[in-house]
């Protein structure tokens, strides 16, 4: 008898893809430093002044909220996880794409600027990178994982 003719390999459910694993692993490095990096920022901005940019600071907390729950997402794992986080990719380029074409149409209403303005350009353009590279790796993981 072999393994695949017994009840209980049958029965037996299929591991689960991990998210955070193989290149997985560097998104989940990347937005735990975006996650940290964009709280951060937000905090010490809104504690020195949040009347001088209240539209870039809440967009700012926007884009931690963001990160942390893609972060926290790719390290837990699982279908309805990874179904999760690549909403929040697709809304976070989307937030990026927004934010950046706003930045640059109208500047005056960011006196300060905030992680996704211009296009993510202070922080090396990853804001608007970060998100497509999330949405291959979690397209990926779904094929991977049926």
């Amino acid at each position: 008898m072999s393994d695949t003719d017994r009840p209980e390999a049958a029965a037996a459910p299929k591991p689960s893809f991990e998210l955070g694993t193989g290149p997985g692993r560097v998104l989940v490095w990347f937005y735990g430093v975006f996650t940290v990096a964009a709280a951060s920022r937000t905090i010490v901005e809104m504690i020195r002044g949040f009347d001088r940019a209240p539209l870039a600071y809440t967009l700012s907390a926007v884009a931690a909220l963001v990160y942390g729950f893609i972060t926290y997402s790719l390290v837990r794992g699982g279908e309805k996880a990874r179904r999760a986080a690549l909403v929040c990719c697709a809304a976070e380029l989307i937030g990026v794409l927004v934010v950046g074409a706003w930045t640059l149409a109208e500047p005056a209403a960011f006196p300060d600027s905030t992680v996704w303005s211009d296009f993510g350009m202070g922080y090396l353009f990853i804001p608007v990178i970060l998100p497509v590279t999330g949405m291959i790796w979690l397209r990926r993981a779904r094929t991977v994982a049926v």
